[in-house]
């Protein structure tokens, strides 16, 4: 099925020549057949919704190069590269050809590496899990919040595909989480929007105070997509939305490996990295690098979810003696992370009392101050 969809990546890229025996590339496997594998790369020829970021639709090839010349990784992960989705003869056709691309994998418990592209491919990465029948959470970083909303236009764009998201039919998020905007880029009614749907926002400058912070929210993860114009200009300068300022090299690589090793992520994009605006592939190799430390975060996935009858698992009950209410957090001995209950209340579909949240220790630290953490108040808004 797959294969009607996608078009080998060249062969030149593949050539034992062109790498080592000890970098990624010489254990990749070329096919359109992923039975088997754990994680699938496809790229998407696609920046037709492009605003002003066009020339994006080069980039798979180009960040394939780079990513096939690091270093390969010393576990058991079997990574296949199933080549590139071309652009559809409108670009909803290439939305409609990852969605399926997408959700195959899925069912198939393959992790879909999405190599774009312009970022309003992020609308066929999210419709391929549609039919899965569950709720997602959803996690975009990006410099700006695609909420743009002049005038009445039809077609989706990567300026505004977050409406279309956001009011997709079925829903299908639970939580939303914006990463990394700054400010002065965000309009104020895309922020007031978000926050009346409690949702989750973190701007850049909370997100570089305290990084840690933002592992829990990766850890809840389904899909994540990865805007490279988050960037800031002089780390990742092939982006037409770059500015001065925005994540360092550092921080995105950081952001990548706590996505990765998310035991709920299903699906990965990074998308907007343009070679024709590039430097001495200055982006390319350093989204080769994301991709690398978000498989290196794979790798070491600790598959320790809790349950209540874990034995992995320290459980701390939290008095609150003004409130009379008792809180419970959870800590994982095999990872040292934490989740705290929630109730579920009358929504609950799976008629569980609670649902375990990924937090912090700082979470933890706060309730032990008889304060409610804002996520847990989030996240009990939704499901009372």
């Amino acid at each position: 099925m797959l294969e009607e969809f996608l078009q080998p990546a060249e062969q030149e890229l593949f050539s034992p020549q062109n790498f080592s025996t000890y970098t990624l590339g010489s254990s990749i496997e070329r096919s359109t057949h992923p039975e088997g594998m754990n994680v699938a790369i496809v790229g998407v020829n696609e920046d037709r919704g492009s605003i002003k970021n066009i020339g994006c639709a080069e980039a798979p090839d180009v960040i394939r190069k780079q990513l096939f010349s690091l270093s390969q990784f010393n576990t058991n992960t079997k990574i296949i590269d199933l080549g590139n989705i071309q652009k559809g003869e409108t670009i909803r056709d290439t939305y409609v050809a990852l969605s399926k691309v997408v959700n195959e994998l899925i069912k198939m418990k393959i992790l879909p590496v999405i190599i774009g592209g312009s970022h309003d491919l992020t609308c066929g990465q999210f419709s391929g899990y549609e039919g899965l029948n569950r709720m997602i959470n959803v996690s975009v970083i990006d410099n700006t919040i695609d909420l743009q909303r002049e005038g009445e236009v039809a077609a989706i764009d990567d300026e505004r595909f977050l409406l279309d998201i956001l009011s997709y039919e079925p829903s299908l998020i639970f939580n939303y989480h914006q990463i990394g905007y700054q400010a002065h880029l965000a309009s104020n009614q895309a922020i007031e929007l978000l926050n009346k749907l409690q949702f989750e926002t973190y701007r850049l400058g909370l997100m570089r105070a305290e990084i840690i912070e933002i592992e829990p929210v990766l850890r809840g993860t389904n899909l994540l997509s990865f805007d490279m114009s988050a960037i800031r200009f002089s780390d990742a300068p092939a982006n037409a939305n770059a500015t001065p300022n925005g994540i360092f090299a550092e921080e995105a690589c950081q952001l990548s490996r706590y996505a990765g090793q998310s035991d709920l992520l299903d699906s990965f994009g990074i998308y907007g990295c343009n070679p024709s605006l590039d430097r001495r592939n200055q982006t390319s190799q350093l989204a080769a690098s994301i991709i690398w430390y978000f498989i290196d975060g794979f790798n070491s996935r600790k598959n320790d979810y809790p349950s209540e009858d874990d034995t992995d698992y320290t459980k701390y009950t939290i008095h609150f003696k003004e409130n009379k209410y008792e809180m419970n957090f959870w800590k994982s001995k095999k990872s040292d992370r934490w989740w705290m209950e929630v109730p579920t209340g009358t929504k609950a579909s799976n008629h569980k009392k609670h649902h375990l949240l990924p937090c912090s220790y700082k979470d933890y630290q706060m309730a032990c101050q008889e304060e409610l953490p804002e996520r847990w108040i989030k996240a009990f808004h939704k499901l009372s």
